[in-house]
């Protein structure tokens, strides 16, 4: 039998392994809870991430801006930035090292590939 599971995206995440079977799993901070596939999820932040960027060597990453205001630096050669204002969207080229920083409180959707994912401390 087929049911519907509902889950709580203030305290839950989406794990999408790789041949599309989705797993509810508790929200982790960085580095989240590694998924061979995608993690989908929402990130409410009032402040910057506690590391110093992250990098995704198995996908490309999408962003998506509920609410707030934040900044997104591709440290690429040239570095690259934007801001994101409630409704847009990004994606976030695979294997290059990012930083979002939070300019006022925000929603965002991610869908993150994985398991591979790299945090380097502030």
């Amino acid at each position: 039998m087929t049911t519907l599971r509902a889950f709580d995206p203030s305290a839950e995440t989406v794990g999408m392994s790789r041949d599309l079977v989705a797993s509810v799993m508790p929200a982790a901070a960085d580095p989240g809870i590694p998924v061979n596939g995608l993690t989908i999820g929402i990130a409410s932040m009032s402040e910057s991430a506690p590391h110093g960027g992250e990098m995704h060597p198995d996908g490309d990453e999408v962003l998506y801006l509920i609410s707030g205001k934040a900044r997104v630096v591709l440290e690429s050669e040239p570095v690259e930035e934007t801001i994101m204002y409630p409704g847009d969207g990004l994606v976030v080229p695979q294997g290059v090292w990012h930083r979002v920083e939070i300019l006022e409180p925000a929603q965002i959707v991610y869908a993150t590939p994985g398991p591979n994912n790299q945090v380097r401390p502030l």
